[in-house]
This record gives C-alpha cells, structure tokens and sequence, in this order.
C-alpha cells in the first residue's frame, strides 16, 4: 500500500465560483502531484476543532505542512507586528496539535514555507514576523519571478539529511516575508542563505522532521533536487 499523506487544508476565504460559499478548504495542486509523482496518496484534512485531531491520526502515514497565511504570533508570545500578514488562528490550532500528536505517533512530517515556519513555533520557537526586524536578511526573499523559477541560492550543512538530497548549494525558489528567530530545542537548521536566513531545519535527534523554506513543490517537475525531497518524505513515511 501507498504511504497516506495527510495534507492540512488552507482556507478560501472568498467566495467560489462553483458553491458560492466562503471559508471552502483547499489544498494546493502542485503539493498533490509532487506527492503523487513520489509515490504517496494525499488525503485533505480540513481545518476543525484540534479535539478531533486523534481520531485522524489513524489515517495516514506521514503529515505535509504547506503553505499560507502567517502564523499567528500569539503563538509564540508575540503582539502583531505592522507588516504582518494575513493570519487564520483556526488553521493555527488544528495544524499545531496534529504536529504535536505526529510527533507522538511517530509519523513523517514535512513542512513547506510557512509549514517550516509552524513546525518551529509548534516546538516552541520564534519567528521574526517580517523581514524588516532583522537587518541582517539583505537578500530578496519574496521573489518577483515566476513562482516555478528559482531565485537565490542556499547553502546546505554536510552532516544533514537534507545535503544528501539536494547537495551542498541548491538553487531555490523564494516567495516568504516571515522567518526563523529563535529555533525550536530539538531541531537544527540545516540550511542558510547567503545572509543568514535560515532555509531548512531537520529533527536533531532522528528523521522524522525536514522542512525548507522555498516551495519545491513548484520545482519538481524540472528540478530533480526538488523531486528528491518529496521521494525523500515518503520513503520516510513507509517505516
């Protein structure tokens, strides 16, 4: 049997042509395919009361944290900055508790954009809410170019999980306005841009965590790189 990949829906929050109905739950396409191309089954959870988070955990073998909205930063302590973005609190809960208990369960997890960025404050770390508060990020990180072309490069550490998927300096796409602070006590960062932005972080202590930065969902289909990550999650997801 294919692993099952557990996919935490987004929210619409306009209106669609089809129902008429706003708040519908979606998943983005490119996720979808670059799960199946890898050889898992996605399956859609919706955004619901972090109570009924067990009795999804049964489901599926591995959990993918995509991308959204910012992450609200009462989260991890904070008031809303200026240039925060657009949050959405319900998402936040249901996708924090079903990190926590996929922890618990031993599953797979991997985390896309704000997905990497959920993942750390999840374990309790921080985030710098926009780019703005830390002088130190000089490079362009919400790229301007299409979406599926990559725009800046990152530079992986030797002795991670990620370095063997995709090398010591990928060249990735980039479309984020928030970024790591303080990092989470059992994860590390494997993976920097040239001016100290944190891109990647693994588990410290195994495999069960890897999350990136750069949405490679984008890439996979003329980026062997990118297909190796996915590949990667679902070999993770089968043990």
């Amino acid at each position: 049997m294919r692993p099952r990949i557990a996919i935490p829906a987004d929210t619409l929050t306009e209106a669609t042509n089809v129902i008429n109905e706003r708040m519908a739950p979606y998943a983005p396409k490119p996720v979808i395919e670059a799960i199946v191309k890898s050889g898992g089954v996605p399956v859609i959870f919706p955004s619901v009361s972090p109570e009924l988070v067990p009795d999804y955990l049964g489901l599926f073998d591995g959990v993918l944290f995509a991308g959204g909205a910012d992450v609200d930063p009462t989260f991890f302590g904070e008031e809303p900055h200026q240039r925060l973005g657009a949050t959405y609190r319900k998402r936040d809960l249901f996708e924090i508790e079903l990190l926590k208990q996929s922890l618990k369960a031993d599953k797979a997890i991997m985390g896309i954009c704000r997905g990497l960025q959920l993942i750390n404050v999840g374990l309790g770390g921080t985030l710098y809410q926009d780019l703005s508060e830390n002088p130190e990020a000089t490079i362009k990180h919400s790229q301007d170019a299409p979406g599926n072309f990559p725009s800046h490069h990152v530079n992986v550490q030797e002795d991670s999980r990620l370095y063997s998927l995709v090398g010591k300096r990928p060249y990735v796409n980039s479309r984020h306005h928030q970024l790591l602070k303080k990092i989470a006590p059992t994860l590390r960062v494997s993976a920097f841009a040239d001016d100290g932005v944190p891109e990647a972080i693994e588990s410290k202590e195994n495999n069960q965590i890897l999350a990136v930065q750069w949405h490679p969902e984008n890439m996979f289909k003329h980026y062997e790189y990118s297909q190796k990550i996915f590949a990667d999650f679902i070999e993770r997801a089968k043990y």
